[in-house]
């Protein structure tokens, strides 16, 4: 009967350890891995795989921490604001801090490179503004303390944010004059006297074309010009 004599390479069990991966952070502690299998040679150019009990020897490490050195100061962006002004050509504006890498701690900004540094403000536009328009102030007191005078009040063309403009169209203008009215005294005329205009009232031919005969304080100060009207 023949024998076959096993070589005892082929009864050798050991590690086969793969090369480590890249590392999964360049800084701050990252992990690298690698494949290590029990194999065993079952021909010239064959090997198998087996359980892990089959190696005798310890068994390699698979996995390690890699990079443990701190990353540099980096910068971190705060949210953008709203767009000032309102309409129109403007900007936005955030802030930009020069941050450890766990985000704890706040360095200066020179420990941040610049040459990388986010932009803190940007250009930025709401639609077009609203066109100056005119403004009127409140009425003045009246020119005359009795009767008919006249009273004024400022009116500005001011742009949407309260500048002053000369962008308001001329023919939209309100008006910065206007008469009125003072209430007078009364005067009242007994029924001896004779009826006619007191001298200090120089507006009766006034009261007479408006028709403010009909009122009582102007047809006594007026009596004579408003008789028979």
């Amino acid at each position: 009967m023949k024998k076959y004599i096993l070589d005892p390479i082929y009864l050798c069990f050991r590690w086969f350890i793969g090369v480590w991966s890249e590392c999964g952070k360049t800084c701050d502690g990252g992990v690298r891995t690698r494949i290590v299998l029990c194999i065993r040679k079952i021909g010239p150019a064959e090997e198998e795989t087996l359980e892990d009990n089959h190696c005798l020897t310890h068994r390699p490490i698979e996995q390690e921490s890699c990079n443990n050195q701190s990353c540099p100061p980096q910068w971190v962006m705060l949210d953008w604001s709203e767009c000032t002004p309102k309409c129109g050509p403007g900007f936005k504006h955030r802030i930009v801090l020069c941050k450890s890498s766990d985000l704890t701690k706040t360095f200066p900004p020179a420990l941040c490179s610049d040459h990388n540094k986010p932009p803190v403000r940007i250009r930025c536009s709401l639609g077009r503004c609203p066109p100056p328009r005119w403004i009127p102030g409140e009425w003045g007191q009246c020119s005359a303390q009795c009767g008919l005078g006249q009273q004024m009040r400022m009116v500005q063309c001011l742009s949407y944010t309260g500048q002053p403009s000369t962008e308001c169209p001329e023919s939209l203008q309100p008006n910065t004059m206007q008469q009125c009215e003072s209430k007078c005294d009364a005067t009242p005329i007994s029924g001896g006297d004779e009826c006619k205009d007191v001298n200090k009232v120089a507006y009766c031919p006034l009261v007479l074309k408006f028709k403010f005969c009909s009122r009582a304080y102007f047809r006594q100060m007026c009596c004579k010009t408003c008789q028979g009207h």
